[in-house]
């Protein structure tokens, strides 16, 4: 296991019988065991697989959480008491946004990979049906990790080591039309710099357009995509950072002209983030395009184009050659069922 927790602690937000909501709090940290260590990995995992985050760092305007922060980390105010406050400015933050959130509401402290974070999320919970071994069947509450979508990170190594880069704070947005880490960021202090899925969507384009710059054969092109594919695996299983000059030994280096992908890319208009975090979504774009709208659904593989899929820019219009065996026979049924009603 590659966590290491320091400090544990769940508190509570619900909504009472008049209607208002209140803050419940737990009296201590939890002693950590093998249970809140798996916990804590658990929720490491989640957040790392959770697509569309935002990336920023404390704002001037709202110095309060990292004020309260930064006298947990120099220990003068310990972990427990820190989670009480911070727990109770959150409950203020709903209450200003003039929103009905509830849910426990998890302070996480723990280090991983040589790194030290502070993670805190606001988590609902599932009815879980269990059988015993004398088919008796009972029933008990799981908080639903899978449904996470108010959470925020901080890297606290980054936060304490470079500060000014105001990279050290990384948050979910988005869920039924608006950014339901408002509230959240509200509570915090933080202003988001960096969307992270935007980096990735740039960086898949920008990739594409190093190997054509590059004049790379429809084939290596292919190799490289895969290769970039790979890496982009491995950073999502390590739930590590991409590194733009770890592209470097990934993609095609032009000895003569030293033209590399990080110096392509320190050149662009707005390049790159020097590191982010994996979308793991960008593991299908890489490797296919896809669209879907009127009523029609197309994805083929990227190495297709020019080969057996043919792009005409002009006509706005896209010609398969080798139709998938499963689809051509529906579209010869349906072609032979319209000549027997036409007769």
């Amino acid at each position: 296991m590659s966590t290491s927790v320091e400090q544990f602690v769940v508190h509570r937000i619900l909504l009472s019988d008049d209607g208002k909501l209140h803050f419940l709090p737990r009296g201590s940290v939890f002693d950590i065991n093998e249970h809140i260590s798996n916990l804590a990995e658990q929720l490491h995992s989640t957040f790392n697989a959770k697509p569309g985050k935002g990336v920023g760092g404390f704002v001037e305007e709202n110095p309060d959480f990292n004020d309260l922060l930064k006298s947990c980390i120099a220990e003068t105010v310990d972990f427990h008491e820190f989670s009480l406050q911070a727990g109770s400015r959150l409950l203020e933050s709903i209450v200003n946004e003039g929103m009905v959130e509830t849910g426990y509401v998890i302070f996480s402290q723990y280090e991983y990979l040589a790194t030290r974070y502070l993670l805190i999320a606001m988590l609902d919970t599932k009815d879980h049906v269990e059988v015993n071994q004398h088919l008796e069947i009972s029933q008990s509450q799981h908080l639903d990790l899978s449904k996470m979508q108010i959470a925020i990170r901080i890297d606290l190594t980054d936060f304490e080591i470079q500060p000014e880069l105001n990279r050290y704070i990384s948050f979910l947005k988005g869920r039924m039309g608006r950014k339901v880490s408002d509230f959240f960021m509200q509570f915090v202090g933080c202003e988001e710099l960096v969307d992270i899925k935007q980096q990735n969507k740039r960086l898949v384009q920008q990739v594409d357009e190093f190997l054509a710059v590059e004049q790379v054969d429809p084939n290596e092109k292919h190799q490289h995509r895969e290769a970039v594919a790979q890496y982009y695996k491995q950073k999502i299983d390590l739930g590590e950072d991409i590194y733009i000059a770890e592209l470097d030994d990934v993609l095609p280096k032009n000895d003569t002209t030293e033209a590399s992908f990080s110096s392509y890319n320190a050149k662009q208009a707005e390049p790159l983030e020097k590191s982010f975090q994996a979308d793991r979504s960008m593991l299908t774009a890489m490797k296919k395009f896809s669209g879907a709208g009127a009523g029609v659904n197309i994805s083929f593989d990227r190495k297709l184009l020019g080969d057996r899929v043919h792009f005409d820019v002009v006509n706005d219009r896209i010609t398969i050659q080798g139709i998938p065996p499963n689809l051509k026979d529906q579209l010869l049924k349906a072609e032979q069922q319209a000549q027997e009603n036409n007769e």
